[in-house]
C-alpha cells in the first residue's frame, strides 16, 4: 500500500460514472480530519473521479496490507449520500488496535487503499418515518449519515437523535449536531456524557441511557422506528429499554461489527443422511480441524481456536475473507465479495460449508 503523500490528482469522469462495486477497489484519500483527540475522518474518492451511489447507514470493507499481513474492516460511512463525489469514514483509536491505530499514524491525504462497497443493510426503510436515532461512542457514524442525508434533502423532520459518549470532550460531531439542529425543524437533540470530567459546565444530564429517562426524552418512542448502532453493551441496554418502552421488534434496527462467538444451532440428527466429515487445514497457522458438512468453516474454526478475523458472520462484510487453497464450498453469501475475488480463489469462511477437503491460507 501507497501511504506517501503527493500532490494529489483526481482525474475529470463524465457525469454519469459510477464507482463500481465489481470492478472499482482503489480509493485515493483526499482529507484527513481530527475529530476529537482520539477521532479522524477519513476522506476517500475515485482516482478515476467516478461518483459513489449508496444508502446512509452503509459502509465500505477495507482491505488493508499491515505489516505484510492482508488485514480487513469494516467502516461505516458518515458523510451524506447527497455528496457523490467522495465519501467519508470516522475512525476511533483503539488502544492496542492494529488498523484503527494504523489509520491514525499513517494514513495520509494522497495514499491509496482498497475498498470494497458500499455494503449493509442498515438503511431507513423509507423516508418520512418519526425516527430516534440513538448511538453510543464511534457508533454515531452510520446515524450521522442517516442525520446528514435528511438536512441535505431538506425533507420533513421528525427525528430525535440521541449520542452517548464517556465525556463531553467525546461527543463526535458535536458542533455540527448542533448547528444542525438550529437550522433542521423537526429535529430534537440529547447529547449524554457518562460523567461531566473536564467540563464542569455541562448544561445537560449526565449519566446512561436508561428507561426513566428515555421516557422523558421520547416519549412517543412506541411510535418511532429505533436506528441504533454502539458498543455491544450498549445496544443490549437500548434493545431492552426499547422493548419495556413498547417499540416494535419490527420497529427495532441496529447494526453492529462486534465479533462474536458463533454457536450454531444443534442439527437433529437423521438416520436417513450421513453428513461428510471434512479435514480443513490452515496453512499458516499450521492446524487442521475437522468439520461437518452441515456446518460453516468458521464456526468451527472459532471452536477450535483458529484465528480468523470476523465480524458479521453472514457474509456482508467480508472481513473473514480468505484464499482457498484446494478444494470446494458451498457459499451464500450476502455481497461481502466479488464475483473477481471468487474467481481468484478467495473465499467467506463465515458463510460457506466445505463440501470437500480444504487447504486455506490462514
Amino acid at each position: 500500500m501507497d501511504t506517501r503523500s503527493p500532490q494529489v490528482s483526481i482525474k475529470k469522469a463524465a457525469p454519469a460514472a459510477l464507482w463500481n462495486p465489481e470492478e472499482d477497489d482503489t480509493l485515493v484519500c483526499l482529507d484527513v480530519q481530527q475529530e476529537t483527540h482520539d477521532v479522524k475522518t477519513f476522506t476517500f474518492a475515485s482516482p478515476e473521479g467516478k461518483r459513489f451511489a449508496f444508502k446512509a447507514g452503509q459502509y465500505f470493507l477495507f482491505d488493508l496490507d499491515h505489516n505484510g499481513e492482508a488485514e480487513s474492516r469494516c467502516y461505516s460511512i458518515s458523510s451524506s449520500p447527497h455528496r457523490t463525489n467522495a465519501f467519508s469514514v470516522t475512525v476511533k483509536r483503539v488502544p492496542g488496535g492494529k488498523i484503527s491505530n494504523w489509520l491514525h499514524d499513517t494514513l495520509v491525504v494522497g495514499a491509496s487503499v482498497k475498498a470494497n462497497g458500499p455494503l449493509g443493510h442498515f438503511v431507513r426503510s423509507e423516508t418520512g418515518r418519526k425516527l430516534l436515532l440513538l448511538s453510543g461512542g464511534s457508533g454515531i457514524t452510520p446515524v450521522m449519515s442517516i442525520l446528514r442525508e435528511i438536512a441535505d434533502s431538506c425533507e420533513p423532520a421528525n427525528v430525535v437523535f440521541m449520542h452517548g459518549a464517556r465525556r463531553p470532550q467525546d461527543l463526535i460531531f458535536r458542533d455540527e449536531l448542533a448547528c444542525i439542529a438550529r437550522r433542521l425543524k423537526g429535529l430534537r437533540l440529547h447529547l449524554l456524557p457518562e460523567t461531566v470530567t473536564g467540563e464542569a459546565s455541562w448544561p445537560g444530564l449526565s449519566g446512561r441511557i436508561s428507561a426513566e429517562y428515555m421516557r422523558l426524552a421520547v416519549p412517543d418512542i412506541a411510535e418511532r422506528t429505533v436506528m441504533c448502532c454502539g458498543p455491544a453493551p450498549f445496544m443490549a441496554a437500548a434493545r431492552r429499554i426499547a422493548g419495556e418502552l413498547g417499540v416494535p421488534a419490527s420497529n427495532y434496527v441496529e447494526e453492529s461489527f462486534d465479533a462474536a462467538v458463533i454457536d450454531e444451532p444443534e442439527i437433529p440428527a437423521v438416520k436417513e443422511a450421513v453428513i461428510k466429515v471434512f479435514q480443513v487445514s490452515f496453512s499458516k497457522q499450521a492446524r487442521s480441524i475437522e468439520v461437518s458438512g452441515d456446518q460453516s468453516v468458521l464456526s468451527c474454526a472459532k471452536k477450535a481456536g483458529v484465528r480468523i478475523p470476523s465480524s458479521c458472520a453472514n457474509g456482508v462484510c467480508g472481513t473473514c475473507k480468505s484464499k482457498l487453497i484446494s478444494g470446494t464450498v458451498d457459499m451464500n453469501h450476502n455481497g461481502g465479495i466479488r464475483q473477481r475475488e471468487i474467481d481468484a480463489g478467495l473465499f467467506l469462511p463465515c458463510c460457506s460449508k466445505p463440501l470437500s477437503d480444504l487447504i486455506i491460507e490462514r
